[in-house]
């Protein structure tokens, strides 16, 4: 990009010198122009970049800005986004491997390495190959008759709506090409989810989008009818979001097309928010019946639930009635309170729902403490976009990790934070399809590809420099952290683990779980 600056603008001054001599108003013209319309045809044409599909001549300033100080556009994102941004190396690196560009950095690293909050995996002096054979895991307890081997890396929930078609495709695309699966979120399973035949992990929310009536209640006809289609490898009956936890999910009126509106079967016109709570069950041992019920109409898939973690007592009363009535869930997704999202009030984004690590680690505990954990895959939901992030996921207890901005970095979303205005100028939160046109499928499939086959890569170095083979050998103790400039910690240290059985018996526990145990029933969730 910088060379072709250079190109035109040297022939933009060759141009005008020549003009300048021969003094020709109309030759002038010319010159200065026919440059200038080439650039806009070849951006319109091109398709590596959104911005300069959707904005010719216009989005070179974004790389012109760029190009004389990178921090500029850095400093806009950052000091405009949601609170919680990306650093500039982990966003950086997102772009670089999933263009195939360089992906490494020069002089070390540009954290401040004694400031709180710094993490890092010891080394060992014995440095190994991880094993690449460990990136699948099998999903599949006790009442699933078709378990799904699944990789260690997928697209977390984005539903179309909120996305666009050409972001499902590229996605779902990418998901193909490089054997990964593809949330659908809980917008419904659209035709852009099943045309590349991707895998697909199929998520329920409350509206039951996709699986309902016409009074937009929960149809298990409707359900069936696609959960049993090919494609479709789990289901994922969603209780909450990180991003907006108790409260239904949001799309605007603005991005509500025609077919958006079929495929859910709501009302052109108005706000889509999804009520808060299901309608389906009210209680721990509902929620697993339910879980039950979709697993047998999907011909024995594996089904299980997110949530992002609340009160404790309440999550500890779904593991009682795992005890209680014999049903287990395939897996559990664990989402943090500071995941993302195109459309949230500011108090839910910010202040609502436990964070992911301390969230993780709770579920990882609770199914240890209660001797179900054997049966229940557990997958970490979050800021997940380098092998390092990946690698304190799994120290906590996580067996996956699903990333979405990431992903949407891997688009190429520039966080415009145009997400619920429907003007999202790279055409991947858009309904605009003026807009959705820059978004190129083939280029974006594949960056979403390279992106997820290089991180699963750099998580397997990062385990081989501390000497592990795999993600099994991976403890809580191998992560530190800085609590502050004179002091560390181990994830250990930081994050109680209790013992196997431990809730059963009584052993010595954090007194928090002990009481929460107590407080918990199996028939009900307050």
């Amino acid at each position: 990009m910088r060379t072709k600056f250079c190109v035109i603008a040297l022939a933009m001054v060759v141009c005008v010198a020549v003009a300048g001599y021969f003094w020709h108003p109309a030759l002038l013209l010319y010159l200065v122009l026919g440059p200038l319309v080439a650039t806009g045809l070849y951006d319109m044409t091109q398709t590596r970049h959104a911005i300069r599909r959707n904005f010719p001549l216009l989005g070179h300033g974004r790389y012109l800005l760029e190009m004389i100080r990178p921090e500029i556009n850095q400093y806009f994102v950052e000091s405009n986004s949601d609170g919680k941004p990306f650093s500039r190396e982990d966003r950086s690196v997102v772009y670089q491997r999933a263009k195939g560009d360089l992906d490494t950095l020069p002089f070390g690293t540009q954290r401040d390495v004694y400031a709180a909050g710094y993490e890092w995996i010891n080394h060992s002096l014995a440095p190994v190959h991880g094993d690449l054979a460990q990136s699948r895991v099998v999903v599949g307890g006790p009442g699933c008759t078709k378990p799904y081997s699944a990789s260690i890396f997928n697209v977390s929930a984005m539903s179309y709506g909120s996305l666009s078609k050409n972001a499902i495709l590229a996605l779902n695309r990418g998901a193909k090409l490089g054997n990964f699966a593809h949330n659908t979120g809980e917008g419904g399973l659209s035709p852009y989810h099943l045309e590349p035949g991707g895998d697909i992990f199929w998520q329920i929310g409350t509206g039951y989008f996709g699986a309902r009536d016409r009074k937009g209640q929960f149809s298990l006809e409707e359900f069936t009818r696609r959960a049993t289609l090919q494609s479709v490898r789990m289901i994922e009956i969603k209780l909450s979001q990180g991003a907006k936890p108790g409260h239904g999910g949001i799309l605007p009126a603005k991005k509500l097309t025609r077919e958006i509106a079929d495929i859910r079967g709501v009302v052109m016109g108005e706000d889509v928010v999804s009520p808060p709570a299901h309608a389906t069950f009210s209680t721990p041992i509902g929620l697993l019946q339910f879980v039950a019920s979709l697993r047998t109409a999907s011909g024995g898939k594996p089904t299980g639930f997110k949530l992002c973690v609340g009160k404790r007592r309440e999550f500890l009363a779904i593991v009682k009635a795992m005890l209680e009535t014999g049903i287990y869930p395939d897996f559990i997704t664990v989402d943090g309170g500071e995941g993302g999202t195109g459309a949230a009030p500011l108090e839910f984004s910010d202040s609502v729902g436990t964070p992911l690590n301390d969230g993780l680690s709770f579920v990882h505990n609770a199914l240890v403490g209660a001797n179900v954990r054997g049966h229940i895959r557990i997958i970490a939901a979050g800021k997940v976009n380098t092998g390092f992030q990946m690698a304190t996921k799994v120290a906590l207890g996580a067996d996956m990790c699903n990333a979405a901005r990431a992903m949407l970095f891997a688009l190429g979303c520039i966080q415009a934070l145009r997400c619920n205005s429907n003007a999202c100028p790279t055409g991947v939160a858009t309904q605009d399809p003026e807009l959705v046109k820059g978004l190129h499928i083939g280029d974006k499939s594949q960056r979403v590809m390279r992106f997820h086959r290089e991180t699963v890569k750099s998580f397997f170095e990062v385990l081989g420099a501390a000497g592990l083979h795999g993600p099994r050998d991976l403890r809580a103790w191998h992560i530190m952290r800085r609590i502050s400039a004179t002091e560390t910690r181990n994830y250990s240290e930081i994050y109680p683990f209790i013992e196997p059985g431990a809730l059963l018996s009584g052993k010595e526990m954090p007194p928090a779980y002990g009481r929460a145990w107590t407080a918990a029933r199996a028939d009900r969730f307050q």
